[in-house]
């Protein structure tokens, strides 16, 4: 059986690789079909008309191009795809980071002032967590306990406090390669924006070059609408693309944030409580 929260077909790859991938392209297609490309269309309707109607006289404001005629082409509509799928993927990280933070404010190690966590108790704390985790799906898969439980074990098993500390600084290492991994996806999303406004505005000048007999002739419609698509597709690639590479600065503080706490957790809550009894050392008898 699959795990989990391993494999192509678990929860942990589904949702930001597929759910979240066909809810945008539903959504952001509908929109065009509904009200991006009539709407544009419209515009490209009026501004020809106006255009038509002040032809010979004095020229009047240049008007700014509404936003509409900037997305209007298949080439941006990619791109806020790719940008939505990111920042929707962001924010699904984002909410797993909340839910590892908010694990930090229940007492695992309950420990009376004075107390001290010595190695033959280590084995029924161990216990004592393991059986509080099984009891609580939310926190099986929670790093917190994950690196409590390796202390305690380490602790148990060489009477070390510096070994317990070692395997909290591993499983937190471990956690945060995890972490700045799964943000792989997102990155390769942040570099394709900009790789499709490339795309496009090949695409663009090409297509208005093979127009260039027309231009000559004096109809330069067909021209001056590819060159825009060219100038378009990368404009709003790049500006996508920076919004993005903000949010993924985000959500990469906050989850080194989050193993940073889960060490100063560690540390304060179980190995400052540990102690390792001195040893009675044996006393020659000399007649």
């Amino acid at each position: 059986m699959t795990s989990r929260n391993k494999g192509i077909f678990s929860l942990e790859f589904l949702v930001p690789n597929v759910f979240l991938l066909l809810a945008v392209i539903f959504g952001v297609e509908t929109t065009y079909r509904l009200v991006v490309r009539p709407r544009a269309a419209e515009l490209l309707l009026e501004r020809q008309v106006r255009m038509d109607q002040q032809a010979g006289k004095a020229t009047k404001q240049i008007e700014g191009r509404p936003v509409l005629l900037v997305i209007k082409d298949r080439e941006p509509e990619t791109e806020i795809v790719f940008f939505l799928w990111g920042t929707l993927f962001l924010a699904y990280k984002f909410r797993n980071v909340s839910r590892e933070r908010r694990v930090l404010q229940h007492d695992f190690i309950r420990v009376s002032p004075g107390e001290r966590i010595i190695p033959e108790d280590a084995r029924d704390r161990f216990k004592e967590l393991q059986s509080m985790v099984d009891r609580e799906p939310t926190w099986r898969t929670a790093l917190l306990p994950g690196c409590l439980l390796a202390a305690l074990h380490r602790f148990h098993a060489s009477n070390s406090i510096q070994d317990a500390a070692m395997a909290v600084k591993e499983r937190a290492e471990l956690a945060a390669d995890h972490l700045d991994s799964s943000l792989s996806l997102v990155r390769f999303i942040a570099w394709s924006i900009p790789a499709i406004g490339f795309v496009g505005t090949v695409r663009g000048i090409g297509d208005a070059l093979s127009f260039a007999e027309e231009a000559i002739k004096g109809n330069l419609s067909i021209v001056t609408s590819w060159l825009g698509l060219a100038f378009n597709s990368t404009l709003v690639g790049l500006m996508l693309c920076i919004v993005l590479m903000y949010f993924i600065h985000i959500v990469q503080s906050t989850q080194e944030s989050l193993v940073i706490d889960i060490q100063t957790y560690c540390r304060d809550r179980l190995i400052d409580v540990m102690k390792v009894p001195a040893r009675e050392e044996p006393t020659e008898v000399f007649s």
